[in-house]
């Protein structure tokens, strides 16, 4: 009851008291409504009281999720999620959208390592563009000025694509099939959607670390549940030239059943690959890439590769497994290289408060008969000159997410293994700091 009707029913009752006959009995029994009307509007505060605190509450714990989810999900159809990302930060010149990431800090590994002498060094340094072209047609760059796989800053050329999207609203279904034409992600597996630093939680990756750009053409979209990509590219790491007709075909297909399970399953093959022309594959693998292993008379060769991942989302994090196989093969006339190659990463992700969080990464290689897998070791040694008949890596760290454009993280990473013949692979160790931001 509000306070102007309660002001009201007193003054009524002080009138009656004076000017009606038996005014001290009516007063009397409307004193009684009074205090009952009195004690249901206590009764009703405490109950709104009650409802405001569980109301609350409510907020608190979706907030919660939220913001463990904004850092740990990944939506089924990444590459266009990818191009939405990039393009919600930076600033514009007129229709035309500047972004960026870097990523700078400090790393040391054991004397087989890549970085012996406790390195300073530019991580990573990118920069995107990306406008309207016309209607649902836009357009994507991505400059990279230095990459996390490199030894020297260089100016290098990454996506660049046009975009049509949403072409099945011609016959009125929105986001079934859009296509991409340039040179694009190859999309096999799920890690390199978030393999930038400042989407990685972790520094490392997993030793497999799928990843690649390559010219091609790309379909992808999503019906309900379900999402898919699917590219045909070159194969080769040539920007500019495809030596073999033979292409590259890879996709991924993945199935969201509960808002806290993901699911999907990427198939490729590299196609034919010219040892001579094109020598190494697009792809790159385990630190390095496909090529050759056979005889001077080897001509082409090629990896046909299949993969599984699980994400589960959880309130305060998340866990990720993905696992796989490999079949390499060439047309040596001298020796049979075939190749049968295992793999699997289980990584998990726990939010300790909204901005601290910790992470763990466990993966594993293994290739009987051996295969070329750099890992954190020296490319010119494990790449070309020695085979690697197994490797495991053991990643662990911290971070804090200051906002959603700066996070500074560390991380320790064991690294072992051995060689064909039962060379040990060791003093591989990583430890590394690293400051992460976008613009």
């Amino acid at each position: 009851m509000n306070h102007a009707k309660t002001t009201a029913l007193i003054l009524w009752v002080v009138l009656v008291f004076i000017f009606v006959p038996g005014g001290i009995a009516i007063a009397a029994e409307t004193e009684d409504q009074l205090r009952l009307l009195q004690q249901q509007n206590e009764a009703l505060q405490r109950q709104l009281n009650q409802q405001q605190k569980t109301i609350d509450a409510l907020v608190r714990q979706v907030r919660e999720i939220q913001n463990s989810n904004a850092n740990s999900s990944e939506e089924s159809a990444p590459a266009q999620d990818d191009f939405e990302r990039k393009s919600a930060s930076g600033f514009s010149l007129g229709k035309v959208q500047i972004s960026g990431e870097g990523g700078v800090g400090l790393f040391e590994t054991g004397s087989n390592g890549r970085f012996p002498n406790s390195e300073f060094r530019v991580d990573e340094a990118k920069l995107f563009v990306d406008a309207p072209v016309w209607g649902n047609v836009y357009g994507f760059a991505e400059l990279n000025l230095a990459q996390q796989e490199g030894d020297d800053v260089t100016l290098e050329l990454g996506e660049l694509y046009l975009d049509v999207e949403d072409i099945s609203e011609l016959w009125g279904r929105s986001g079934q099939l859009s296509l991409r034409l340039g040179r694009l992600d190859i999309p096999f597996g799920e890690e390199y959607q978030w393999r930038d630093d400042i989407d990685n939680p972790l520094i490392s990756h997993s030793l497999t670390d799928f990843w690649g750009v390559d010219e091609g053409v790309e379909l992808y979209g999503s019906a309900g549940k379900f999402s898919y990509v699917v590219a045909a590219q070159n194969g080769g790491l040539s920007d500019v030239r495809d030596f073999n007709a033979d292409k590259s075909i890879s996709g991924r297909l993945s199935f969201d059943p509960k808002p806290w399970l993901h699911l999907s399953v990427s198939g490729m093959r590299t196609g034919d690959l010219s040892r001579h022309g094109d020598k190494l594959s697009a792809l790159w693998f385990a630190g390095g890439f496909f090529h050759s292993i056979g005889s001077a008379e080897t001509k082409t060769f090629h990896a046909n590769l299949a993969q599984a991942d699980i994400e589960f989302r959880l309130p305060r994090g998340n866990i990720k497994t993905f696992g796989g196989y490999i079949r390499y093969d060439d047309n040596d006339p001298s020796a049979n290289n075939g190749r049968d190659i295992y793999y699997y990463s289980v990584e998990g992700i726990y939010n300790f408060t909204r901005k601290l969080y910790g992470g763990a990464r466990f993966s594993q290689i293994f290739a009987r008969k051996g295969f070329p897998i750099v890992g954190n070791g020296e490319m010119d040694h494990y790449l070309f000159n020695n085979l690697t008949d197994g490797l495991w890596r053991c990643s662990v760290g911290l971070g804090y997410r200051w906002n959603s454009h700066l996070v500074v993280k560390t991380e320790y990473s064991f690294e072992q293994g051995k060689e064909v013949g039962g060379a040990k692979r060791d003093h591989q160790d990583m430890v590394a700091t690293e400051a992460a931001f976008g613009f």
